[in-house]
């Protein structure tokens, strides 16, 4: 190939300049009010705990559905608290 100099030497530049950008410091969050902190970690974990037993109720459903299309084990249904 009789590629022209410049033409080899952009990809160098483009990857130095990438590594350059990604290796640069970022500059210190805000300080964070605990107030605010504390709300949103209860309100990530009301969320956890919710989506959690939303997987358990699809993890029920999906295995009745398994066991009466199979023909296998009774199916049982789990009771509401």
């Amino acid at each position: 190939m009789n590629a022209p100099k410049i033409w080899k030497i952009i990809p160098a530049l483009l990857v130095c300049g990438a590594v350059g950008m990604a290796s640069a410091k970022l500059p210190a969050p805000p300080p964070v009010d605990p107030v605010k902190a504390e709300e949103a970690k209860k309100k990530a974990a009301e969320t956890a705990k919710k989506d959690a037993d939303d997987l358990a109720k699809a993890q029920d459903r999906a295995a009745n559905h398994y066991k009466k299309q199979k023909g296998g084990a009774k199916a049982t249904t789990t009771a509401k608290k």
